[in-house]
């Protein structure tokens, strides 16, 4: 397997399951907020939330790809600022319930922005 098949196929798996640790944990957050407190589920996120991080730029470099100069990684770039400011309220910064609830929907939608950026390699998806 080549450099960017194996680059490639690694940062859609981490995104995957970045995406699914998310939606564990606002869930968690939602129904048993006291498994946010688990050392496991503080720290496994942020592992795979750096390999994934990793691989994107690694992706980048190989492919030569300037985020200036291609306006769908500077989208997907702004997406996950986004995503990471409301996901960070949805969890831990939101100082209500509702102001949570929304952090939440509004981070996920922010990654469904970023997956369809991905997909489409445009900065306005749809």
């Amino acid at each position: 397997m080549n450099a960017y098949l194996f680059l490639k196929q690694a940062h859609m798996g981490f995104a995957f399951t970045s995406i699914a640790l998310f939606a564990l944990r606002y869930g968690a957050m939602l129904c048993y907020p006291r498994l946010l407190g688990w050392k496991i589920v503080r720290i496994v996120p942020h592992v795979v939330d750096t390999f994934l991080l990793v691989c994107g730029v690694a992706l980048a470099i190989l492919l030569h790809i300037d985020p200036v100069r291609q306006p769908w990684l500077l989208a997907k770039i702004a997406g996950l600022i986004a995503y990471v400011i409301l996901g960070t309220l949805a969890l831990k910064r939101g100082k209500t319930r509702e102001a949570r609830m929304a952090a939440g929907v509004l981070a996920l939608l922010a990654v469904g922005y970023i997956v369809a950026v991905a997909f489409s390699k445009r900065a306005l998806p749809f």
